[in-house]
Formats: structure tokens, C-alpha cells, sequence
């Protein structure tokens, strides 16, 4: 079973659906109800807050989710401050787009219930073995992914509200067939080439600089030259994460969080509706009429209901929590399971609303949610300790401001002492903007280069902080001719040959044109390869860009062009014939698909767009605190 899996994942289109489901996932965590209440909030949506915590649990639910899929390599990512700080970013902004779709889903009423999830789960293509959802390949395929089956049944939910939204802007986008075949034919195209190329270090050996043009190159080009500023520095690091092994919980911690915080493990009261939508007062009256006299409710949804979403199930919703519930159907007032409402007048027209059934309200035992409280208290207990500590530290430094001696000593580790570095390689535990900016900006530098003030506590992406102090300093200078001498004499031989192989080329290109290359092409020493296919690639090649520049060959006869490789080698290029791309018959229905998916995610694009525009968006002390 598993080399099967192997090999299907491996599939190129199964590959490219993976990679749009997981590029579409919206983190959200471990669960609203283990939210707590700190006022040090990473972001307010909507006067709706985004706990620190919650920001803490979805970047490390993500950073746990790289390193399950990434194995190792995660490693060489995760040492790169520029990069965490960025995911850390990008983790509050999705945390902050999720909650932007919750709130306009409740506003428009919409919810999907849990036996929606598992059939959209069902019947995805790739969990489907002979056309029958496959729980072993599912399992398989998300473990690989990293990410649990609770997680992907919540990106689900999401996708499948969000879809609903689209459904609600009448976009139903269509791919014709003509348009697809057009868009393979060019994306899949193929051309035949033959290549010649001009050595350019071949040439380049044989040119000569004279004492003039090395003095010319240095003045024209001295600020080229530069010796950056350079600093050795001493720091101390704290880190949040190793705190957490320092921090014990109790029963009585657990216990006491589970009481402040009840109310965040309950299910609320939650009621299902069914509806008939109307234009008019009078239809709606009608309509009323005929259910009084008997008539079946989910009849009359089908055939007279102008919400096409409910229409299609009988008039049937979703269960629905107080704070989702629209006020139209609050305004009904029903609290019999069964009880049939007037005519209330909507924003959309004339609503008859049944209540079909009620679920009490509820609250998880503490039995239930131990195991996940225990974990939030404890990442609590140590980010308040955290916090301490960096206080702690800075008064230190900040009373004594001659060494890091008493700092050492509040934070217990001893400083960490560096070898001279720039701006733009600082070691990897300093690479944060605001690190970079406090060690390079003055103030921490004595007269002279001399040892200056501490730095304060400085946070970097959340879980770390550090305090600074800069041991030596050298100004930024311009380096002698005699230092850069040699790197100039290879950079004017090598301008000095490319010229000399351009206009090889170009005179070459004259030739071939005129039918008269053939002779040219031999006398200096070159010709063409034998024929090599070429398929677009990405951006930045510049050969392949010239390559496909090129008019299509007619009568037979090749099409001459000019490019560098990536070695900035000159090449000619003789086009010999073009080929439009082609997919078979399966793979054309999975590329119309994805384009179809493209065109309604331009939509989605735009009302995401449309809801931060419209939005207060206020990021917290959690997150500006962030270099």
C-alpha cells in the first residue's frame, strides 16, 4: 500500500493539487476554547482580539507542521531569523484574514455543519482509491503534508464556507475548451535549437590592462570599493522556548485556568432553521397561507424560494450559535422545535422561517481538555516568566552600563562574544532588523570606535530577546588601488571580452542572415550543436527568454538570434521548428479545472481585498514589538 502511495504522490498533477491545497489553508491553531484573556494582544479585528497566545500556539502548530514535512532541512530555514520573522508575520496575517471570512460568513449567515466536512473530505479526488474515499491514503497523504486530521477537517470547513462566498457573488467561472488548448499550446510549447557558443573566457585570457585603464576603472568605479562598516560585538540571548522546560504545572494551575475560563469550553445553545425567501410581502403571505392549510415546507423552499443556497436543500440551514444567527431569524422569536413564524420582512426580501430543532448548551468537563490546558498553561507560565526575565535583564544592563558582568548575572548565561562582522552578515542568532539597526545605528558605539552603552532588551520574533554591546568598531572606508588591484584587472579583461565576443556575434548574425554563415561560422572556429529541445522556464533565463522571442520558422529555414548563457558566454542561436504543447484527454479536464479554480479564487482575491480595506485592523504590543 505505502509504494503505491509513494508513487501516486509523486504523480506530477497530483503534486500540483497538493501543492494549491496546502498553499489555501488558513492555520488556525489548537481551538478557540483554549484561548485565554491576556491583554498583551497580537491584533484587533473589528474590536474581535487575537490573543498573544493564539498568535504563539498558530506559530508553533505551523513551525511543528514544517519540521514534520521538511525533516532536517527545516533546520537550515529555522536558523534564519529573516525568514521565522517573516512566517511569524505571515502566521498573524492569516490568523487575521480567517478572522475577517468568520466574521463576513456570520454576517451572511453562513455555517457548514460536520457531516458537510466529511463529505467534501470524502470526495476529494486524491483521497479515492477506484472511486471510493481510501482512509489509509488519506491518512498517508496529510501525515505527509503535516498537518492531523483535525486541522485539514478545519481547512475544509474553511474552503467550503469560502466557496459558498463566491457561490453568493454568482461566480461560477467557466474555462471554454478553445481558451484551454490556447493556453497549453503556449505554456507547453516546444522548440528545436542549435546552438554555437563564444568562449568568452577563451577570449578573455587573451586581453591585456594597461597602468591607465586600471587607474581609470578605480576612479570611475570607487565607491564599488567600499570596506563596509564592521563591528565585534557582545550579547546575551534569551530564549522563551528553553524557559519552558524550567516551568512546572500543577493540578491546582490546571484547575484554575479551567474555572476563569469556562465559559471558553462550552457549546452554546444552538438552533436549526429552515427558510423560504420571497420577493414580495404578498407572495410571502400566500405562501404562509398554504403551510397553515398543510402544505409541505421543503416543497414550497424548493419551488418558490428565491435563496438558492437553502432552496436546493428544502429550505433547509445550518446549525446555528447565537452569535452567528442573522437578526432576521432572531427577529422570528421561535423557541418550539417545529414552530412556524409569520412573514418577517429581510434585507433580501420576505422571509418563513421554521425551527426544526434545538441543541442545548453545554460545557466540556475539565477531563476532556486536561491534556490541552495543561500545555496552554504552561506555554503561559513561561512566556509571564519570559517577560520577567527580559525585565530583569535590562535593569541590570541599564544600571550597569560599563559591561554585560550584571546582566550575565540576572540573566544567568554568560555573553556570547563575536568576530567582526557588517551589516549584511550578521551571525545568525542577530539577523533581525531591529538587532541590526540598534548595533549600526550610533548609539551603542563609543568615540572612536571605543566600547559604548549597552543596548536595552531588543525582542526578536517573540520567543527570543537579546541585550547587545558593541566591543570594537571600523568605520566604513574606500579600499586602496593596491588592495582591489587584481579584482580590477580580471573585471576590465572580462568587459573588454564580452564586448570583443558581441561584436564576434554580431557580425557573425549578419552573415548567417544573408545566407553566407556557413564559411564565417568556420572561420572562426565555431559551429552549431546538434538539436536540442527547449521548453519555457522560469524568469531570469536569459537564453531561453531570446530562444522563445524568436519568429516561428517558415519555409524550412532557421531563425538566427543572439543570447548569453548563464555564464555570459555569447550565443548564437539557429531556431530550426516549433511545436505547440499538448496534454492527453485526462490531463486537459485537471488543467481546465485549475483554471476554473484560478478564476474563482480572482474573486475571492478581491472580496478578501474588499473586507481588509473595509476593516479596523490594530496590531498589538504582541506583534510590534517584532523587528
Amino acid at each position: 500500500m505505502m509504494d503505491n502511495l509513494r508513487a501516486a504522490a509523486n504523480h506530477v498533477v497530483l503534486k500540483i493539487i497538493l501543492g494549491l491545497i496546502i498553499l489555501s489553508f488558513v492555520l488556525t491553531g489548537v481551538g478557540n476554547y483554549l484561548i485565554g484573556g491576556s491583554s498583551d494582544y497580537a491584533a484587533k479585528v473589528n474590536s474581535q482580539v487575537i490573543e498573544r497566545g493564539q498568535l504563539e500556539q498558530a506559530f508553533q502548530s505551523e513551525r511543528n507542521r514544517m519540521q514534520q514535512q521538511l525533516g532536517d532541512q527545516f533546520s537550515e530555514l529555522a536558523s534564519n531569523e529573516g525568514y521565522m520573522r517573516q512566517l511569524r508575520h505571515q502566521v498573524l496575517m492569516q490568523l487575521v484574514d480567517k478572522t475577517l471570512l468568520d466574521q463576513y460568513a456570520k454576517k451572511l449567515g453562513l455555517t457548514v455543519s460536520d457531516e458537510q466536512v466529511k463529505e467534501g473530505i470524502r470526495k476529494e479526488p486524491y483521497f479515492q482509491t477506484n472511486g471510493q474515499f481510501d482512509n489509509s491514503k488519506y491518512l498517508a497523504l496529510i501525515n505527509q503534508s503535516g498537518y492531523t486530521p483535525e486541522n485539514y477537517a478545519q481547512s475544509m470547513r474553511q474552503q467550503l464556507i469560502n466557496q459558498q462566498m463566491i457561490q453568493g457573488f454568482g461566480g461560477s467561472d467557466i474555462v471554454l475548451p478553445s481558451e484551454a488548448q490556447s493556453m497549453v499550446a503556449l505554456m507547453l510549447q516546444e522548440r528545436d535549437v542549435r546552438l554555437a557558443t563564444i568562449d568568452l573566457k577563451a577570449i578573455q585570457a587573451q586581453q591585456t590592462v594597461s597602468d591607465e585603464e586600471l587607474k581609470a576603472y578605480y576612479e570611475q568605479n570607487k565607491n564599488s570599493f567600499t570596506a563596509p562598516e564592521q563591528v565585534k560585538v557582545s550579547y546575551i540571548l534569551l530564549d522563551a522556548t528553553a524557559m519552558q522546560d524550567k516551568v512546572t504545572v500543577t493540578e491546582a494551575d490546571i484547575t484554575a485556568y479551567y474555572d476563569k475560563h469556562q465559559s471558553n469550553f462550552g457549546q452554546p445553545e444552538r438552533k436549526k432553521f429552515s427558510i423560504i425567501q420571497l420577493k414580495t410581502a404578498e407572495e410571502a403571505n400566500t405562501v404562509l397561507d398554504e403551510l397553515k392549510k398543510g402544505a409541505d415546507f421543503a416543497t414550497l423552499a424548493k419551488e418558490k424560494s428565491t435563496d438558492i443556497v437553502s432552496s436546493r436543500n428544502g429550505g433547509q440551514m445550518d446549525w446555528m450559535e447565537p452569535g452567528s444567527m442573522p437578526d432576521e431569524l432572531k427577529q422570528a422569536n421561535l423557541t418550539e422545535k417545529g414552530q412556524l413564524s409569520g412573514v418577517v420582512k429581510s434585507s433580501v426580501g420576505y422571509l418563513i422561517v421554521r425551527l426544526d430543532d434545538i441543541k442545548a448548551s453545554k460545557v466540556k468537563p475539565l477531563s476532556e481538555v486536561h491534556d490541552a490546558l495543561a500545555k496552554q498553561v504552561k506555554l503561559e507560565k513561561a512566556v509571564d516568566a519570559f517577560f520577567a526575565l527580559q525585565q530583569k535583564v535590562s535593569e541590570a544592563a541599564s544600571n550597569d552600563n560599563e559591561s554585560l558582568a550584571s546582566a550575565e548575572e540576572a540573566a544567568g548565561i554568560k555573553a556570547t562574544h563575536t568576530d567582526w562582522f557588517t551589516r549584511d552578515n550578521p551571525p545568525a542568532e542577530l539577523n533581525s532588523k531591529s538587532v541590526v539597526q540598534a548595533i549600526f545605528g550610533g548609539s551603542l558605539i563609543g568615540e572612536n570606535g571605543t566600547p559604548g552603552s549597552n543596548s536595552d532588551v531588543i525582542t526578536i520574533d517573540g520567543d527570543r530577546a537579546v541585550v547587545v554591546r558593541v566591543a570594537a568598531h571600523q568605520p566604513e572606508s574606500i579600499k586602496p588601488l593596491e588592495k582591489v588591484k587584481d579584482d580590477i584587472v580580471a573585471m576590465v579583461k572580462r568587459n573588454k571580452a564580452l564586448q570583443a565576443a558581441k561584436l564576434q556575434a554580431e557580425k557573425l548574425l549578419v552573415e548567417l542572415k544573408q545566407g553566407k554563415g556557413e564559411e564565417a561560422m568556420k572561420a572562426a572556429g565555431l559551429s552549431f550543436g546538434s538539436v536540442q529541445k527547449m521548453v519555457r522556464a522560469s524568469q531570469g533565463n536569459q537564453l531561453v527568454e531570446t530562444v522563445f522571442s524568436l519568429p516561428h520558422p517558415q519555409d524550412g529555414k532557421a531563425v538566427y538570434g543572439m543570447s548569453q548563457d548563464h555564464q555570459d558566454n555569447v550565443v548564437l542561436i539557429a531556431l530550426d521548428a516549433v511545436r505547440p504543447g499538448t496534454l492527453s484527454a485526462d490531463e486537459m479536464k485537471v488543467f481546465i479545472s485549475r483554471m476554473e479554480q484560478g478564476t474563482s479564487s480572482v474573486v475571492f482575491d478581491s472580496l478578501l481585498a474588499s473586507l481588509r480595506k473595509q476593516a479596523s485592523i490594530e496590531l498589538g504590543a504582541a506583534e510590534q514589538s517584532q523587528p
